[in-house]
């Protein structure tokens, strides 16, 4: 699997880090539509001021702000692409397939309930580059040196219904692409490092680390 890249998974499955590393590795350009939507937020932008009242209630982004957002991202793309966390419905994965000269695949990371709610406590992310701090990480970014803060949307209110609005919203677009036969499934549920190797054996590739 290489080209055109959509990453999903439930919140704290590790969708980031291990869509930013594979990115990174095949040399693809990376989205994160959640990193994206928070900075807006914390910048005070026309979008941001828009998504705010979802992102704080943990429901998703309507289609009608994410989908141009996302068209306008990958049209400016010179070379193949990875989307972390998009699509998030039926509807925006049908419209990638209608708007798109490409063939998306997806990788889709699965992880239990209780292990994502013991993920999500304490959640730290750079405020610069938008990463997820691993275990020890404390106060700065041992990427950029960006502080590190909770997530906005880690509430235990806010994951809950992030977590049924997944359920709610996402598996149907899992499952058309799984009916295509254009996804890979993975288990989450180990060390990153262990999960980046399934992930790597999934899309068939081979990366010097």
């Amino acid at each position: 699997m290489s080209g055109s890249i959509v990453f999903l998974g439930p919140p704290a499955s590790g969708k980031g880090t291990q869509g930013r590393r594979l990115a990174e590795d095949l040399g693809l350009a990376y989205l994160s539509t959640g990193a994206l939507l928070r900075r807006e937020v914390r910048d005070g932008s026309s979008l941001g001021g828009r998504a705010k009242t979802y992102l704080d209630s943990g429901e998703y982004v309507p289609d009608e702000v994410m989908v141009p957002m996302v068209l306008e991202w990958v049209s400016r793309q010179a070379s193949d692409w990875l989307l972390d966390g998009f699509p998030r419905t039926l509807r925006q994965a049908m419209v990638l397939d209608d708007e798109l000269d490409v063939e998306v695949r997806a990788i889709i990371l699965e992880v239990g309930e209780a292990e994502l709610r013991r993920r999500v406590s304490g959640r730290l992310e750079c405020v610069d580059c938008h990463r997820v701090a691993k275990a020890g990480e404390k106060e700065l970014c041992v990427a950029c040196g960006g502080r590190l803060v909770p997530r906005e949307d880690d509430s235990v209110e806010s994951f809950e219904n992030r977590l049924a609005e997944y359920q709610r919203l996402v598996l149907p677009a899992i499952d058309y692409y799984r009916e295509r036969e254009r996804a890979v499934l993975v288990d989450g549920l180990a060390p990153p490092d262990v999960v980046y190797d399934r992930v790597l054996k999934a899309v068939a590739v081979d990366v010097v680390i």
